[in-house]
C-alpha cells in the first residue's frame, strides 16, 4: 500500500480508468461496426466498377479487332470497271498489291482465293503472294461444306440458315466469302441472294482465309496488352474459343495446359464479326457507295453499331485472383484487417498509456514516499546525534559510564545515518551505470565473513547467526565492496522483517552447476505472495513495514539486485506465510586461470 492513498481513492481511479478502457473498446466496436458496412458498400461499388470498366475494354478490344479483319477484307476487295463487266484476276492483283503495300496487318489471311463457276462446278484460283499470280488448286478436305454452300447459292439456293448477303461461311470457319454481283435478267430465286434484293446475283466469290497463328501470336496480344494492360502486366487471363465448337481453343494467355475458363469467366465479348453489308456493297461493282480506299477502313458506317457479342469466336476473361468478386473480398478482407489491426494498435495504445500513466504516477508517489521516508529516516539518528551531544556537554561529562552510553549512541546512529548515505549514493551511480567498481578475484568465503562482522550490531544479540559455508569454494570474479553489500543488506533485512516469532537466521554457501550459491533465510512471518514481485522495485516498502514503521528506504533490495546482475548473476526469492523466506543468490565461479590451491582456505 501507498502511503497517502487511501482505499478509497485506489477504488475510484481504478474505476476511472476502467471506465475510460470500457467507453473506447465500445467506441472501437461501432467504428469496426461502421467500418464493416463502409467497406461493403465500398466494395460492391468497386466490384460494379471493375465489371463495368472491363466490358467497355472488351467491347474496345472487339471493335478494333472485327474492325482491322474488316479493313483487311475490304482492302482485298477490287471496286470493280463496271455495273456488268466481271473482276479479272488483274484487277485482284492490282488490289493486294495497294493492299499490301498500305494495308496494316498484311499477315492476316494464310489463303486469299477466288471461286469462279465453271460448268456448274466452282474452280479455285489461290494467290501466290511470293510470284504474285494466281494458280490453280483443288478445294481444300476442310472447305467442303463452304464448296457445298457456295454450290447452293450458285444455283439460287439458300443454304443451311443461310442469312441473306453472304459472308457467314459457317461459324466453325476461318474463311470469309465475299461475293461479287453482276446484273441478270432473271426472276426467282436467284434474286433472293441481291444485297437489295433487285436484280443482281452472285457470280464468283473471293475467299479470305483468316491466319490464326498470327491472330493467336501477334494480333490478340497487342490487343489484349492495350486494353487489358497495366503497365505491361495483363491482370486477366484470357481465352478464345471457337462459338461453335467451345473445346476448340484459339488463343489463350497462359499455358494451353491451363483449365478453360468456361462459366468462371468475369466477362465474355464475340470476335471475329464482320459487317458484312459493307464488304458486299462493295463487291457489287459499280454501285452507289463502293468506292473505298485500298486497306483503309470504310466509311459507309461506323464499326460501334456493330453488336460487339456476337461472332465466330467467344473471348473470356478471368481476373487471375480467380474472380473479380474474389479480387474485391480479398481487397475486403485486407482492408478489414488493416482497420482491425488500426483499431487494435490505438486500444493497445491507449492501454499501454493508461499503464505507463499509472507507472509514472505509482513511481512519483514512490519517489514522494522515498523523499519523505529518507527525510524521517535522516532526521532520526540526527536529532539522537545532536540530543547526545547536548546532554554530553552537562554533567553527564563527569560520568564514565554515561559517556560510554551516548557514544556508542552516537556511532550506531551514525552507522545509521552512514548506511543511508552509501544506500543513497548507491542508488545514484546505478542510475549513472556505475553499479560495481574493478573486478578482482574473491574467496566467498572471507566475503561472507566480513559480512557478518560487519553486520553484527544490526543484528545485536537477540539473533542466532547460523552460518554454513562448504569447503572448497571456488572463487569468483567481483567487486568485494558490492558483495559485502548483499550480504549485509540480506541480513540486515532478515534481522529487521523475519525475527517475528523466531531469532534464527541462517547463511550458507555451496557450489552447484559453476557457480557459487549464496542463501539467506529466516523464519519469520514470510513476504505476501503479492508483495513478492515487486519487493526489488526502487523505493517499494511492503506493508508491514508501512504499518509498523520500520525504518528504511526501499532501495536495499533494489540495489541488491542490480549488484548481483552486474556480477553475471541472479537473485530469487521463496517465502511461505509463517515459514520463513530464503533468498538464494548465484554468483558464477571465476575462470580457471584466476583460481588456485591456496585460495579457499580460511585465515
Amino acid at each position: 500500500m501507498l502511503r497517502g492513498k487511501t482505499l478509497d481513492q485506489q477504488k475510484q481511479h481504478a474505476f476511472f480508468s476502467w471506465a475510460v478502457m470500457g467507453a473506447l473498446v465500445l467506441l472501437c466496436t461501432i467504428l469496426a461496426g461502421l467500418q464493416y458496412k463502409w467497406t461493403g458498400e465500398v466494395s460492391r461499388a468497386e466490384r460494379d466498377r471493375l465489371v463495368s470498366t472491363l466490358k467497355a475494354s472488351l467491347n474496345r478490344l472487339s471493335i478494333d479487332f472485327n474492325g482491322d479483319l474488316e479493313t483487311a477484307a475490304v482492302g482485298l476487295v477490287p471496286v470493280g470497271p463496271g455495273r456488268d463487266m466481271p473482276v479479272t484476276e488483274d484487277d485482284y492483283l492490282a488490289q493486294y498489291s495497294d493492299w499490301k503495300r498500305t494495308g496494316k496487318h498484311d499477315q492476316i489471311f494464310s489463303r486469299i482465293v477466288v471461286a469462279t463457276p465453271v460448268k456448274g462446278l466452282l474452280t479455285l484460283r489461290q494467290l501466290d503472294p511470293l510470284k504474285e499470280e494466281f494458280v490453280s488448286i483443288l478445294w481444300p478436305e476442310e472447305w467442303a461444306k463452304l464448296e457445298s454452300r457456295l454450290l447452293s447459292r450458285l444455283n439460287g439456293r439458300p443454304s443451311d440458315g443461310r442469312v441473306e448477303g453472304g459472308g457467314l461461311a459457317g461459324l466453325d470457319s476461318t474463311v470469309l466469302d465475299i461475293p461479287r454481283f453482276t446484273h441478270s435478267e432473271l426472276d426467282g430465286p436467284r434474286a433472293r441472294f441481291s444485297p437489295s434484293a433487285d436484280d443482281h446475283h452472285e457470280t464468283s466469290w473471293l475467299l479470305l482465309e483468316v491466319n490464326t497463328a498470327y491472330v493467336r501470336g501477334t494480333m490478340l496480344p497487342e490487343l489484349v496488352q492495350r486494353h487489358l494492360g497495366n503497365n505491361g502486366i495483363v491482370d486477366y487471363r484470357v481465352q478464345v474459343n471457337s462459338r461453335a465448337v467451345p473445346q476448340k481453343l484459339i488463343f489463350t494467355s497462359d499455358d494451353e495446359k491451363t483449365s478453360q475458363i468456361g462459366s468462371s469467366a468475369d466477362a465474355s465479348v464475340g470476335l471475329f464479326d464482320v459487317p458484312f453489308e459493307r464488304l458486299m456493297r462493295r463487291g457489287q461493282g459499280g454501285r452507289k457507295g463502293g468506292k473505298g480506299g485500298g486497306g483503309k477502313r470504310p466509311t459507309g458506317g461506323s464499326m460501334a453499331e456493330t453488336e460487339p457479342g456476337q461472332g465466330r469466336w467467344l473471348l473470356q476473361v478471368q481476373h487471375r485472383a480467380g474472380s473479380v468478386d474474389a479480387l474485391v473480398r480479398n481487397s475486403r478482407l485486407r482492408n478489414l484487417g488493416v482497420a482491425g489491426l488500426i483499431l487494435l494498435l490505438m486500444l493497445a495504445t491507449v492501454a499501454a498509456l493508461m499503464r505507463f500513466t499509472k507507472r509514472s504516477q505509482q513511481l512519483a508517489e514512490l519517489q514522494m514516499d522515498f523523499v519523505a521516508g529518507v527525510s524521517h529516516e535522516l532526521r532520526t539518528p540526527l536529532t539522537v546525534i545532536r540530543t547526545a551531544a547536548y546532554n554530553l556537554r552537562g554533567k553527564v561529562a563527569a560520568n564514565p559510564a554515561q559517556v560510554e552510553r551516548y557514544g556508542n549512541l552516537i556511532e550506531s546512529e551514525s552507522e545509521k545515518l552512514t548506511g543511508i548515505v552509501e544506500d543513497i549514493l548507491r542508488f545514484a551511480s546505478t542510475r549513472a551505470g556505475k553499479i560495481i567498481q574493478e573486478r578482482e578475484s574473491l574467496a566467498v568465503d572471507k566475503v561472507i565473513e566480513e559480512s557478518v562482522e560487519a553486520s553484527k550490531s544490526a543484528l545485536g544479540n537477540r539473533c542466532a547467526l547460523e552460518t554454513t559455508i562448504e569447503s572448497g569454494l571456488p572463487r569468483v570474479m567481483g567487486d568485494s565492496s558490492a558483495l559485502r553489500h548483499v550480504v549485509q543488506n540480506l541480513l540486515s533485512n532478515a534481522a529487521k522483517y523475519g525475527t517475528e516469532g523466531s531469532d534464527w537466521i541462517g547463511i550458507s554457501a555451496v557450489h552447484n552447476a559453476g557457480a557459487v550459491e549464496i542463501r539467506v533465510c529466516d523464519r519469520g512471518t514470510g513476504i505476501p505472495e503479492e508483495e513478492q514481485g515487486h519487493i526489488f522495485e526502487p523505493f517499494y516498502r511492503g506493508r508491514r513495514a508501512v504499518q509498523e514503521q520500520i525504518h528504511g528506504t526501499g532501495l536495499g533490495l533494489s540495489l541488491v539486485k542490480k549488484i548481483v546482475e552486474a556480477h553475471g548473476g541472479t537473485i530469487t526469492v521463496a517465502s511461505e506465510a509463517s515459514k520463513g523466506t530464503q533468498f538464494l543468490v548465484r554468483i558464477p565461479v571465476a575462470p580457471i586461470e584466476h583460481q588456485n590451491e591456496f585460495s579457499n582456505s580460511v585465515g
